[in-house]
This record gives C-alpha cells, structure tokens and sequence, in this order.
C-alpha cells in the first residue's frame, strides 16, 4: 500500500470472496490503462474475490464510462433475476440458455457489488480536458447515488504524460493506483452488502 501522505490509509480487512466486481476501462492512453487495470485485478484477488468474478469491460475513451457503467449494472440485475434459483417451481419460465458471448457458466449471475471506472485524462491545449473529466466525474457519482453500488472513481486527470506513468506505477518513484481502486472495490462491496443486511459494524 502507498505509504506517503496521500492514499486512502489503512482500513479493515475485507472478506471478497461473494463479490461481484466490474471493471470497466477507457482504451484511449492504453499503455496508461493497462497497468491500472493489472493492478486492480491484482488487489481483488488478493481481497478474495474469485477471477470469475471479475467481469472486463472496455469502452473507446472515458467520456462513455458512465454509460457502460450504469447499463453494466442493469444488465447484471437482469442476469440476477433470471438466474436459476434451485428451486424446481422457480425454474418455470426462465431460459436456461447461454447467451452468445455472454458470461461462462461458471461466473456468478449476481448484481455486480462494486464497479471500477478507470480512464486517463492528459491535459491538453484546449478546455476539452476540463469539459470531459468535470462531466464524467458527475457520471459516475450519480451512477453510485442512483444505483446505490459504489462506483470506484479511477479516472486519473493529469497535466502530462509523465504525471501518469507515475500514478500508473511506471517510474521508479510512482506507484500504481489501480491497486488502491481494487482494495477500495472489496472494501466498498463488501460494506454494501453488510449496509443491505442492516448491519452496521
């Protein structure tokens, strides 16, 4: 874990091995994106949750994060409620077909438990850098409010190229933040699914 002044401190130790966890990921800066992306798989699955369940989404650039991650958690809702429960009656009526392209069968169907917006934003010459980072930040925490399911906020907004290597963990002195988005996921959906319970701990 980072040990400077900034990061998220330590927290308590959190059981993932029930999560569902969605990471959805900008391909615009990949060579930025795909060690924010190892890093946080790395932390998730050091947090217990099980590779299966980790769904990988990505989308062009990080102006349509929020979409993909509002209608990523409508889809795993659906995926919820048609999953076979185990009970006979229950099954009646419900498809138990593959859809193509769809999820192994050994995945869980559940509602993702939290979900990991991660893009990369260089500053450039015009205000577009401004307009994109302010709109999607709005996004994505609207999409937390509405839904109630943390949404990780993983977009790095940068003034340049070498700002993010080192927050990509690419430089010697820097330190890869995608791991603190993977330790917040766990930490985050397994809170959620304790606030659901009524648990309070």
């Amino acid at each position: 874990m980072f040990e400077g002044a900034k990061g998220p401190g330590a927290a308590a130790i959190m059981d993932g091995s029930g999560l569902r966890v969605a990471v959805v990921h900008a391909r615009w800066n990949t060579s930025l994106i795909t060690p924010l992306v190892e890093g946080a798989k790395k932390k998730l699955m050091e947090g217990g949750v099980k590779e299966s369940n980790i769904v990988v989404q990505s989308v062009p650039g990080s102006w349509e994060l929020p979409v993909a991650c509002q209608r990523l958690f409508a889809a795993s809702q659906v995926q919820a409620s048609s999953a076979p429960s185990g009970d006979l009656l229950g099954e009646l009526g419900r498809s138990t077909t593959l859809i193509p392209g769809g999820p192994p069968s050994t995945a869980s169907a559940g509602p993702f438990d939290s979900i990991i917006a991660i893009g990369v934003l260089i500053k450039g010459d015009t205000v577009h850098f401004e307009h994109i980072a302010e709109s999607v930040s709005r996004g994505l925490m609207r999409i937390q409010l509405d839904f109630g399911v943390p949404v990780i906020f993983g977009l790095l907004t940068v003034l340049n190229e070498d700002q993010a290597k080192k927050r990509a963990g690419l430089t010697p002195d820097g330190h890869n933040h995608g791991e603190d988005w993977g330790s917040a996921a766990v930490e985050m959906g397994a809170k959620r699914k304790l606030w659901a319970a009524g648990i309070i701990g």
